[in-house]
């Protein structure tokens, strides 16, 4: 009916604009919520939840079991859920929404089609599922066209369809249940550390560590915390793990809050990496490179995910596409190339972006600098060498882009050193070449 004559019938009747956004939003959350059930849940709008629970339903007394629990969490929160249970999830979405125990027993319009479709179908006294069934399949499809077959066949399980979940399962994961909920944070890292030992153990007989741990608590009210920490290289420590989720929840805005209690903790191990046994020398080995993992992991846990960076060379032998920083808990391992013994280092250790032009001055147009003018500094060149020539890439100097730059390593009259190079080949590639300052050395 309209509002208005709702409202000639209830006239303290209370009436909101539709938030499809905020409708969206709260069966992610419910999604999210599902997954203390199973891994594979997917929110299916406009008011659809989809479980595949698939090997879960024993972990919970059985689908029976399974289901009453479903439905009292979701009227605990004041929804009403309406289960069933299909073998695809087309069939148990079907199943829901028109409250029939067989799939026969749905109507023609659980399949769904255009309007003239279902118009034709009631023409023809097709009423029902199970009359659609009868029917010979060549002829459905030659009067109402393949997809209606299709959507036929998904939900008559004929066809093997599957739910995309909200994240993909993890390869490692460990879980404990808890038949009074924890009210206390202090009691919950217990317990997840308690779970990394178990996953620990899984990953040490896979030969691996984990580069990225998940911690979901389930609250009784079905609210869902998550916490996340990343590593720069493998571990399966424990007791390393606990105290990257300390620093993470100490780095909190809003601090974890158990309400009414967690009564689900699990731990996921989103990404591994192969991680051999540590193999240390006779007099004890060296763990400096460990260490500085470990300060890492930490600063990465405190900071934030993007804040601590990390140098990685690149195949690229233009200098400022040579390298580039990454996420630490991204980079992989990447050594720089150690310089030759008792030499400078061929490369600066700050480059500018981009060059800064300088006024140079030289014996010879294409010769090394004798004087340049940076900042409106002079600066009188007292060592030189070079040239370094690099080339552009081949695809710009085929295009008739891109200049040939040669490179010097200068020392200034107040022992300062510098970067400086010729951009442009004397005559070749223009008559005046410009100058530009790249590096500073330390």
């Amino acid at each position: 009916m309209t509002l208005a004559d709702a409202r000639a019938r209830l006239p303290d009747l209370v009436a909101l604009p539709h938030d499809s956004g905020a409708d969206a939003a709260l069966l992610d959350w419910l999604a999210a919520g599902a997954t203390r059930w199973t891994p594979m849940a997917q929110a299916l709008p406009p008011a659809g939840l989809v479980l595949d629970i698939t090997g879960c339903a024993h972990l919970h007394g059985g689908e029976p079991a399974l289901v009453d629990d479903v439905v009292r969490r979701l009227a605990r929160i004041g929804l009403t859920g309406l289960p069933a249970l299909g073998g695809t999830p087309q069939a148990a979405l079907a199943l829901a929404a028109f409250q029939v125990a067989e799939v026969d027993d749905l109507p023609a319009a659980a399949v769904p089609a255009p309007e003239a479709v279902q118009i034709a179908l009631r023409r023809a006294g097709l009423k029902t599922v199970g009359d659609l069934r009868r029917r010979e399949r060549k002829a459905l499809v030659a009067r109402f066209g393949g997809d209606f077959g299709a959507r036929l066949a998904e939900i008559l399980g004929e066809i093997d369809s599957h739910i995309v979940p909200l994240a993909a399962p993890a390869p490692v994961s460990a879980e404990q249940r808890f038949a009074v909920p924890l009210a206390a944070s202090d009691a919950a890292l217990a317990v997840i550390e308690g779970l990394a030992v178990r996953a620990g153990l899984e990953l040490t007989r896979r030969g691996e560590g984990g580069r990225a741990f998940g911690v979901t608590l389930f609250r009784a009210d079905g609210h869902v915390d998550r916490l996340a920490v990343e590593t720069a290289a493998p571990v399966r420590d424990p007791k390393l793990l606990i105290r990257l989720l300390r620093e993470k929840i100490g780095a909190l805005a809003d601090p974890l809050d158990p309400g009414f209690g967690y009564d689900l903790i699990r731990l996921d191990v989103a990404v591994t990496a192969p991680l051999a046994e540590v193999q240390l020398g006779l007099e004890g080995g060296d763990l400096g490179e460990g260490e500085v993992g470990a300060l890492v992991d930490r600063l990465v846990a405190r900071l934030g995910r993007g804040r601590v960076r990390r140098l990685v060379i690149a195949d690229s032998h233009i200098p400022e596409q040579a390298a580039f920083d990454l996420a630490a808990a991204e980079a992989g391992a990447s050594a720089l190339p150690a310089p030759l013994p008792k030499e400078p280092p061929w490369r600066p250790l700050q480059l500018l972006d981009p060059p800064q032009p300088i006024d140079v001055v030289a014996e010879v147009p294409d010769g090394p600098p004798r004087r340049f003018r940076w900042r409106r500094r002079l600066h009188d060149v007292t060592l030189s060498e070079g040239p370094e020539r690099i080339a552009s890439e081949w695809w710009r100097r085929a295009a008739g882009e891109g200049r040939t730059r040669d490179y010097y390593r200068v020392e200034d009259a107040q022992g300062r050193r510098y970067w400086l190079f010729r951009h442009g080949l004397y005559e070749r590639e223009t008559i005046a070449p410009g100058w530009y300052l790249h590096g500073l050395f330390a």
